[in-house]
């Protein structure tokens, strides 16, 4: 069976050619399959509000893709929705682990349809809740998108960090408010200002690891 195109190829080829970083061979074609699916699934299933195309390249792959650079392997993506930031990075990065977990089924059974399709060996796709999710692998990084406030991120994930590894959590703009409730467990890494290819709008990753 021929693949489904999305027909916003340009607009990705756009954005990728943006980013401060070359994708390999085959991503490109993989990130316009994925943004085909989930336009295809939403209209049964809902799995985000985003709903046109040329929005989800941007909102979703391009603001997945732009804090790659920070991240390093095993990862965990908490609340991984519809697969981002974590499916895009493991198509972006292909000898990156992912581990995705999500506590939805029709969110998790989108992610395995996606990585039936796409050959996504790399990705390990859990349904649980996280707090209840146990694995044998700690984690270098532990990441989230729009899940939770910082805080309970951290309490929620802290038995799958590995020693010296770090969470990622990816925000709008800087959570002063959620920054100023951290307790001392725990130390900001850095605050990193991220610029999305065709998003005018404020987007940064705040960079948590243990304290000494």
């Amino acid at each position: 069976m021929e693949p489904t195109l999305s027909h916003v190829l340009p607009s990705i080829e756009r954005g990728v050619g943006e980013l401060p970083f070359p994708l390999p061979a085959g991503a490109v074609d993989r990130l316009d399959r994925f943004i085909a699916e989930l336009l295809r699934w939403n209209r049964a299933y809902n799995l985000t509000a985003i709903r046109e195309a040329n929005q989800m390249v941007v909102q979703h792959l391009l603001d997945s893709l732009v804090v790659l650079p920070q991240i390093s392997g095993p990862v965990a993506d908490v609340g991984s929705g519809a697969g981002l930031p974590g499916l895009a990075w493991a198509i972006a990065q292909p000898d990156l682990a992912v581990t995705s977990i999500e506590s939805v089924g029709k969110k998790v059974r989108f992610q395995r349809h996606l990585c039936r399709e796409l050959g996504l060996g790399n990705v390990s796709v859990e349904q649980a809740r996280v707090e209840h999710f146990q694995s044998d692998t700690r984690f270098a990084t532990v990441t989230c998108r729009a899940f939770t406030s910082l805080q309970r991120f951290v309490d929620l994930t802290r038995h799958l960090i590995a020693p010296g590894g770090r969470w990622v959590a990816m925000k709008g703009q800087v959570p002063h408010e959620e920054l100023k409730a951290l307790d001392t467990s725990v130390t900001v890494d850095t605050i990193l200002p991220l610029t999305v290819p065709g998003l005018d709008a404020e987007r940064c990753a705040v960079i948590l690891r243990e304290a000494a």
